[in-house]
């Protein structure tokens, strides 16, 4: 089974994390106990990172695993319903009326194009 690991994806959403929580990469790097360098290498890709620091980095940021891999994931739906579900949780019912039609919108541009 060939399993391609999208690392520059992993970095891209750790580093979406820590800054909504208004982090530096030192502060995670504390937190995480991981080395300040070792962040920076993480989120440009620049190295692989390894199952346990990726772990103290979840923790760190609160997250779980499948929220910083799940774009490497096959099954990843349920990680996308729930960040579907929090953009739209505080608009009114004329805002999800205009989401709803970009969204049908979207999907059928997106599938005449295959």
């Amino acid at each position: 089974m060939n399993c391609e690991i999208d690392y520059a994806e992993i970095g891209k959403r750790i580093k979406e994390f820590r800054t909504a929580l208004g982090w530096t990469q030192a502060k995670l790097a504390e937190i995480s106990q991981t080395e300040p360098s070792n962040i920076s290498h993480i989120e440009r890709a620049a190295t692989k990172v390894s199952l346990p620091t990726l772990i103290k980095i979840a923790n760190a940021l609160g997250v779980s695993l499948d929220e910083l891999v799940y774009q490497n994931l096959k099954k990843c739906e349920h990680i996308s319903n729930a960040r579907i579900n929090a953009l739209l949780s505080d608009c009114t019912p004329e805002e999800l009326n205009a989401i709803c039609t970009v969204i049908e919108t979207t999907k059928a541009v997106l599938r005449t194009k295959k």
